[in-house]
């Protein structure tokens, strides 16, 4: 005997997706079903913070040809307000190549819901970064509105020159603008391209910081030297004067 199956109304896929699987967990929109591929969707936070400092590296027969040691802060603009990103370095995934006289390293969050990408280039001895790319998905500012992707770049300059010896270092950080909507905070920022081992990245900056330490104390020496000089003669020629008037 056959019982009569009670048939349901096909329900589309994308309702079920909607009212169910989504959740919100530190500051990403997370589908709870989906890949990791389509989990993230960064939310812009309207008020500024110090980003994370992650370290990135692309390597090549066991030593790095591209370091970069950073912060990075997204800011973008809609309707002359600012709106604000930190890059997690935990949720950062790295990729580059290493040429001869080109090297890269991109930076992405799962999703490709965030990038961030250096290009750099080797002149006879020093290094520069040729062109950033960068983009970001974030999650729409208001309920009903659009997705919207914010993109830009730089071409065409050699920013952060540097010997190939060295690294380039930044305390205080670099703001770039890659496009009206969009700027680059890097804050702290650190680094260095073409065959170098890690050891070296930081002796390179331990030599450079001392290299500058001397050049100050030469000047200093130099300075006291010059004065001590100058009052002696200025002394000698006081008494010289006084024994010609006796």
């Amino acid at each position: 005997m056959m019982l009569n199956a009670h048939r349901w109304p096909p329900i589309p896929l994308a309702a079920v997706i909607q009212c169910v699987f989504l959740q919100w967990t530190d500051g990403f929109l997370q589908p709870g079903l989906l890949s990791e591929a389509h989990t993230y969707q960064p939310i812009l936070n309207p008020n500024e913070s110090i980003p994370t400092q992650g370290s990135y590296a692309v390597k090549t027969n066991g030593n790095s040809c591209v370091m970069v040691v950073m912060g990075v802060e997204y800011i973008i603009t809609e309707n002359k307000i600012n709106w604000y990103f930190s890059l997690d370095p935990s949720k950062v995934k790295v990729n580059g190549y290493c040429g001869k006289y080109v090297a890269n390293i991109s930076l992405t969050i799962p999703g490709d819901a965030a990038s961030l990408q250096f290009t750099f280039k080797k002149k006879f001895d020093k290094f520069y970064v040729s062109q950033l790319n960068a983009h970001l998905s974030p999650q729409p500012l208001c309920k009903g509105c659009i997705n919207k992707t914010y993109s830009g770049q730089i071409t065409s300059e050699m920013l952060f020159m540097t010997p190939v010896c060295e690294s380039f270092k930044c305390r205080s950080g670099r703001l770039l603008s890659v496009s009206p909507e969009m700027k680059i905070k890097m804050a702290p920022l650190q680094m260095q391209a073409f065959n170098f081992s890690d050891r070296e990245y930081d002796a390179v900056c331990l030599k450079k910081s001392k290299k500058i330490i001397a050049m100050v104390m030469g000047a200093v020496v130099m300075t006291l030297v010059f004065i001590i000089v100058l009052s002696f003669l200025f002394i000698r020629d006081r008494h010289r004067q006084g024994y010609e008037r006796m």
